[in-house]
């Protein structure tokens, strides 16, 4: 199979691209050549410029599939799909659980959740803007390539080589060990998808040339907060005590955690994806994996959470 992938070198893509290697595909990699310029010397890059409308390099050639990672408003992909118009087979858009309406929604929930209107005004991507321009994404795929339109829903994406972090900060965290400030409830419902799971499910979805829209979540088991952390502890072989403090003692957005009025957002179904080959890493071993990556680049400053100082002082009061 001849897949393109339209930004595959950070995160998301990179596992998509190497799954997709390990499948037996023959990839094609567009973007900018900016970041990982390291990784896959020996596939062929395409260098374009999504931000400035530079698709110059997807005029000529056809692939089977498209897998469109680097797609976050509506011009992106219709100038991806202008430009590739019918030499692809499918166009597999990477979309993103900020689609669905924030309210309303129960546990369980599945890929026919009503989604937020679209967003076509503008480029300004934020909490109240990201969803709704990914919803017109998705639109404008569905309308232009009908059955051959996939869309894939990621929750929480966690891995080695995690560009957010966020999980990082528990993993790295825990394996310190000793008394752990929680900005939240231990009870909190968690989804983390490892990046390997969900780049499995697109090989599998491109491979079984299946359209419709998919979950990607995981793990397999319910995860709340205490645990995740816990299991983060486990796996360094470190002994932890979670202390709870207020969420308003910390700056928000704190690593992973919700207000309780979120929490139903944090529990949707991936029986559908699973049925379609979407494997479930174990919890423990995603951990040990992000672990070892985290120590292997040296532990750098991570962008979100308390410094030890910080979160020292929060527990003096405690």
């Amino acid at each position: 199979m001849r897949i393109l992938v339209l930004g595959g070198t950070a995160f998301v893509g990179r596992a998509i691209v190497e799954d997709a290697l390990r499948e037996g595909a023959d990839v094609t990699l567009f973007g900018r050549g900016r970041t990982g310029s390291h990784l896959f010397p020996d596939l062929p890059r395409l260098i374009g410029d999504r931000d400035t409308g530079d698709y110059a390099a997807l005029r000529d050639g056809e692939w089977d599939a498209v897998v469109d990672v680097s797609g976050y408003v509506p011009r992106h992909v219709n100038q991806a799909m202008a430009a590739l118009g019918d030499r692809v087979g499918r166009y597999l858009f990477v979309s993103s659980h900020a689609v669905y309406v924030q309210t309303g929604v129960g546990p369980g929930s599945d890929e026919d959740t009503p989604r937020r209107p679209p967003r076509r005004d503008t480029e300004e991507l934020d909490n109240d803007t990201y969803g709704p321009c990914k919803v017109a994404c998705e639109d404008d795929v569905l309308a232009r390539y009908g059955d051959r339109a996939t869309i894939v829903r990621p929750g929480k994406v966690v891995g080695p080589h995690d560009v957010q972090e966020t999980f990082t900060y528990w993993v790295r965290r825990a394996a310190r060990g000793g008394r752990v400030a929680v900005p939240g409830d231990l009870d909190q419902p968690v989804q983390v998808v490892d990046s390997r799971d969900l780049a499995h499910l697109v090989t599998r979805l491109l491979t079984d040339d299946r359209p419709g829209a998919f979950h990607a979540v995981g793990p397999a088991e319910p995860t709340t907060l205490g645990t995740l952390i816990e299991t983060c502890a486990g796996v360094a072989g470190a002994d932890v005590e979670l202390v709870p403090i207020p969420m308003d003692a910390v700056s928000a957005p704190f690593p992973l955690i919700a207000p309780k009025a979120e929490w139903p957002t944090r529990q949707r179904s991936a029986a559908r994806a699973r049925a379609a080959g979407m494997p479930a890493t174990p919890l423990p071993v995603t951990v040990a994996d992000v672990l070892a990556w985290d120590r292997r680049r040296g532990e750098p400053p991570l962008p979100r959470g308390l410094s030890a100082q910080e979160e020292a002082a929060l527990l003096a009061g405690t």
